[in-house]
């Protein structure tokens, strides 16, 4: 039988126990014991003086433990390293530790060994504690274990001694002169926490695992549901990251003697990223974006409680902070209408009491809020010389704010710069690899063998950004929950949503922080395309904000962010090209049954369309087409709603020599800039061609001039192609609006300009260099000439419908660059050719021949009139003036049309290039009625001399007949 075993006291278990625990002995190890049991030889020389058994047990542990980690131990683990696994050992067992496997304390131990102990004695091994944990983080990425450290460190800051200790602690803010935000994201207690991520980062900082290498290589050859599993992973860990450490700032914010050290950690670590926001951004000096990301989402967890529906604590948040609290630096922001100049007087005068804040709701100073119990200091209005302080919602909304601008939107951002680089890189290696087909070399192998592992890297990049940023529709809603509620508080600050706005912007508005505006559309662009981020989001609020500054420079002054609203409504536009929710109803009823929208979306489109063209950028003329292009497809789209229509012809009669004739002239000049453009490019496109496609002579020339010319052959495929889009849509316009607008058109400064652009568009479709401008693949180019020669047409057509006066047929006659009278009936052959309705083409043949008459009319008027004089000549047409005008400022006599068809795309004197407007311009009553008398002078001497000249043939023809009868 077997022996049985002898039976332990519970004495000798506890005793067993806690040497397996605390890895320590009371008596001499023997020989071959496990290396890392301490023996406490000092501890077990006091037992034993008390005449007590060298056993562990509750009653000595206090004083087993200061021993351990007090005492010199040369083979022995650091006092903290070997606190931690008991910390880590108690989380585990929580459930919230990732399971490290490590061994737990009795149930109760630690919260007694920290709550009975004093801070003066528990301090320094929180702060052991802590810089431990940060070292465990501090290389981890998203895949490694970081919530062992994460949980022990919420335990940690859970305990009053430990919270204490942790903002007390040297590197809870590090010090120093060359102090920057990596510095602070590397050397903090917390950064690391906040540097852990799965968003790529420099090599110097790179964690482990590297989630692009192990998640994502090779992903074009991996399984859908293999690279889905990963996906869910990385959102997985990265909203347990964020939970956690929103619950760490949230236990110590609960402090009212910890709060304002929060608060200053997050200010540091904001003012000292402020570079964050540029294009190019310093690693070496800048935190992570994986650091503000998870910032971000914390940041957006902490503003839960006032991002409700209604909006309700609105009034909590309070503009001064802007201006007086010096926590932030935010009064040096480029701000949303004001000069920095111009916010600094005003703050200047307000301190004073003398600002006038135009919003009705009295001194900034008197209005800083007091709510929830959390507020803190940081704000000095000069009027008082004191300190304010403001409530907790102001505090994190600011903050948030600032922190999304240089986390989660400028991550954004990069993820797009990065889309448009693996972009850019697959076409060059797609030439690249045409190129070595025809002519293989060493060196273009290399080329394309590197551009390859680029790509892949590129590749794992986007995967990485996408995992964490847009499989993570929750953040995005969150992100748009807060800035609805940053769009109401900014519409709160000009009296609310009403239109229309007042001519005078109040400066609390004009002097917010531009991005805080540009962010909102930065994220709603965004959003659009992320399937599933809209669900559910309140759309309505954006609307309104839209459309009450879409076109109000004088609210916005920044035109590119103006721009940027119609980027956001031209991804929620119905039948959309880049809308995930496109069609729905939704996006529908925002556009067809919104009030503001019926009234004010087309009126302030076309004021856009026109406020566009000078940006004052050094980019202006090529940024406006692609801004103009998404403000046209958003404007043929309202075509199409007849509430839209008829709001678009009501403007169109009451701004038919204001902002509607604005428009119209500078949609032909971009028509005809755009055409004229692809036309000149599709010809050396044809010479390119012809290179390449010689062979013998193509392969004769050196492989590096093949190459340019061949990327050359590229460039202008994408020139083209663009343009021609452009160019399509502009003309497509001008086709459906002269419908049923004509009026502007037909107008003395207009309708010449707009029979010279038909007339230049006819003779490039059907006049002789037709021919050259034949491609093999048109549709690639976007270059459909049946189409716009119909369109073309129809314009003809329609504006000689409207033409009560009979001017237009004069106007396509005087054209002397590209009249011709027989390209009307080419045109017509063609047209008939195509399929064209009949009606069309009958009403334009007719056109043709009345400009036929015009023109006959025009040259026996010129003959008429003779030799013109000099002075009564428009010194810009050389055309005689029928109504001229005195500059003011270079005292220029011209013609009115001619200056007013100027005027239309150039606010200056054309000689001096003054300051100029319409109603500047001086009427020269003397000098036209000269001209007038001049025209009736000769016109009589005309009719004077046609009378002389039919008596005189009348009584020659007498005299042959009396000839005749005599003979």
């Amino acid at each position: 039988m077997a022996t049985p075993k002898p039976q332990r006291s519970p004495e000798e278990i506890e005793d067993i126990i806690l040497r397996k625990i605390l890895l320590v002995t009371l008596a001499t190890p023997a020989h071959g014991a496990d290396p890392r049991i301490i023996y406490l030889e000092m501890t077990a020389a006091e037992i034993l003086s008390e005449g007590k058994d060298l056993r562990l047990n509750r009653d000595v542990v206090e004083r087993v433990l200061i021993d351990r980690l007090s005492g010199e131990f040369p083979d022995a683990e650091a006092p903290f390293t070997y606190l931690l696994p008991l910390i880590f050992g108690a989380v585990d067992r929580s459930g919230f530790g990732g399971g490290g496997g490590s061994q737990p304390p009795p149930p109760g131990f630690l919260d007694e060994l920290f709550s009975e102990a004093d801070f003066d004695s528990l301090d320094p091994i929180f702060k052991g504690l802590y810089e431990d944990l940060r070292g465990h983080v501090i290389k981890l990425s998203a895949l490694g274990n970081f919530q062992q450290p994460l949980s022990a460190l919420l335990y940690l800051v859970k305990l009053p001694a430990g919270a204490k200790s942790l903002v007390n602690h040297p590197w809870w803010i590090p010090k120093g002169a060359y102090l920057n935000g990596r510095v602070i994201e590397m050397t903090s207690i917390l950064g690391p926490f906040f540097h852990v991520s799965a968003l790529p980062d420099h090599t110097i900082f790179k964690s482990e695992p590297d989630v692009g290498q192990h998640c994502f290589s090779e992903a074009s050859t991996r399984r859908p549901a293999d690279l889905l599993s990963s996906f869910t992973t990385i959102k997985t860990v990265m909203n347990n990251l964020y939970e956690g450490l929103s619950e760490v700032l949230l236990t110590l914010l609960k402090h009212a003697d910890i709060r304002e050290h929060v608060l200053q950690y997050l200010a540091e670590v904001i003012n000292r990223n402020a570079s964050r926001a540029h294009i190019q951004v310093d690693p070496i000096s800048c935190a992570s974006s994986g650091m503000f990301v998870s910032l971000s989402a914390v940041m957006l967890r902490l503003c839960e409680p006032f991002l409700d529906p209604h909006c309700s604590k609105i009034d909590k948040i309070d503009p001064g902070y802007v201006f007086y609290c010096n926590r932030l630096d935010l009064r040096g922001l480029t701000a949303l209408h004001a000069s920095s100049e111009e916010v600094a007087e005003w703050i200047k005068n307000d301190s004073s009491g003398k600002a006038d804040i135009n919003s009705g709701s009295g001194d900034i100073e008197n209005r800083v809020v007091q709510s929830q119990g959390a507020s803190s200091s940081g704000a000095k209005p000069a009027s008082s010389g004191g300190k304010a302080s403001y409530a907790f919602i102001s505090e994190c909304f600011f903050m948030t704010a600032r922190v999304l601008n240089l986390g989660m939107l400028k991550a954004f951002s990069d993820f797009k710069h990065l889309v448009q680089d693996i972009s850019r890189s697959e076409d060059t290696l797609s030439t690249l690899k045409a190129l070595h087909e025809q002519s293989p070399s060493p060196q273009m192998q290399m080329d394309i063998a590197r551009l390859e592992k680029e790509l892949e890297l590129y590749s794992q990049e986007k995967l990485c950004y996408e995992a964490q940023l847009l499989r993570d529709p929750t953040l995005i809603k969150q992100g748009l929950s807060f800035y609805r509620l940053m769009v109401v508080w900014l519409v709160s600050l000009v009296g609310g949503f009403k239109m229309p706005l007042s001519s005078t912007c109040p400066m609390e508005f004009s002097s917010m922080p531009e991005h805080f505006a540009e962010d909102a559309m930065e994220l709603l662009i965004f959003a659009s395309r992320v399937p599933k981020a809209l669900d559910g989001v309140i759309l309505d609020d954006f609307m309104n904000f839209i459309i009450m500054f879409m076109g109000s420079p004088t609210h916005i002054r920044n035109p590119y962010l103006r721009a940027k609203m119609v980027e956001v409504l031209n991804c929620w536009m119905p039948r959309g090209r880049c809308c995930i929710c496109s069609g729905s109803s939704a996006t529908t009823s925002l556009f067809e049954g919104h009030q503001l929208a019926l009234k004010y979306l087309v009126r302030n489109l076309l004021k856009l369309y026109v406020d566009i063209e000078f940006t004052g950028s050094h980019t202006q003329f090529y940024d406006k087409f692609n801004i103009r292009h998404n403000i046209a497809e958003l404007l043929e789209y309202l075509w199409q709603v007849p509430s839209h229509r008829n709001a678009w012809r009501q403007i169109a009669k009451e701004e038919e020599k204001g902002v509607y004739l604005n428009f119209l002239n500078f949609l032909i000049n971009d028509s005809i800039y755009l055409l004229d453009e692809s036309l000149n490019k599709i010809l050396e496109l044809k010479e390119l061609e012809a290179e390449m496609s010689n062979t013998v002579e193509w392969e004769r020339r050196p492989a590096q001039e093949r190459q340019e010319r061949a990327r050359l052959f590229h460039s202008q495929e994408n020139i083209i192609r663009i343009d021609m889009k452009l160019a399509n849509e502009d003309v497509s316009m001008l086709a459906f609006t002269s419908e049923q607008i004509t009026v502007p058109f037909l107008l003395p400064e207009m309708v010449e300009r707009v029979a010279s652009m038909l007339n230049y568009f006819l003779l490039q479709l059907v006049g002789p260099q037709r021919k050259s401008l034949t491609l093999k693949d048109p549709e690639k180019y976007e270059f459909r000439p049946k189409q716009l020669l119909k369109q073309i047409v129809q314009i003809y057509v329609h504006l000689a419908r409207g033409d009560k006066e009979n001017i237009f047929p004069t106007a396509i006659s005087k054209d002397g660059r590209s009249y011709n009278e027989q390209l009307f009936s080419a045109a017509a052959d063609v047209l008939r050719r195509i399929g064209e309705d009949g009606r069309i083409i009958h009403e334009f043949v007719e056109l043709g021949a009345k400009a036929k008459v015009a023109a006959i009319e025009e040259m026996d008027s010129e003959a008429a009139l003779g030799e013109v004089p000099d002075e009564f000549l428009d010194p810009i047409q050389y055309t005689l003036m029928k109504d001229p005008v005195i500059l003011p400022s270079s005292r220029i006599t011209v013609d009115r049309p001619v200056i007013q068809r100027h005027l239309l795309s150039d606010s200056t004197d054309p000689f001096n290039r003054s300051h100029l407007t319409s109603d500047m311009l001086i009427p020269d009553v003397e000098l036209k009625a000269r001209i007038e008398e001049f025209i009736r002078s000769q016109h009589l001497k005309r009719h004077s001399s046609d009378d002389f000249s039919m008596q005189s043939s009348k009584a020659s023809m007498q005299t042959t007949a009396g000839d005749m009868l005599i003979d």
